[in-house]
């Protein structure tokens, strides 16, 4: 019997699928035409996450390998949200952009854990031994 059932198998690879298309239409427009050829902290963002929608992709075919990009995605939400959003929040209030961002942003934060299969994470990242640093000569 399979560690991760088949239901969990095509959850996961929904989730990447919608990570995969979500970013494609609203980040990749801006990467394939730039609004201007400087760098900034806007283009450094559009490149990360234009990379995290091509990795999705991988995550189809390989979707417990790609596991640890599941994790990335919740963990860089559940940061943002606790460390931005929240005293943005409860000081001066959301403008219009972390409005939209925490929606979308909760959004993940919401949706991830639902498919993630903890066990499986707990046994093969946690629990596992790591590995050695050096391996013997063959």
């Amino acid at each position: 019997m399979s560690e991760v059932s088949t239901l969990r198998l095509y959850l996961l690879r929904a989730m990447y699928l919608l990570i995969a298309v979500g970013l494609a239409l609203s980040i990749w427009p801006s990467i394939i035409f730039p609004p201007s050829v400087t760098a900034n902290s806007s283009t450094v963002v559009r490149s990360l996450l234009g990379a995290l929608a091509l990795m999705s992709l991988l995550g189809l075919r390989y979707p417990l390998q790609m596991l640890p990009l599941l994790m990335f995605e919740l963990v860089w939400k559940v940061i943002w949200i606790v460390a931005f959003a929240l005293p943005m929040w409860m000081g001066p209030g959301l403008d219009a952009y972390a409005s939209e961002t925490l929606f979308a942003t909760a959004m993940g934060v919401i949706l991830v854990p639902l498919v993630l299969p903890f066990g499986y994470i707990l046994r093969h990242y946690f629990k596992a031994p790591s590995t050695p640093a050096k391996t013997a000569p063959s």
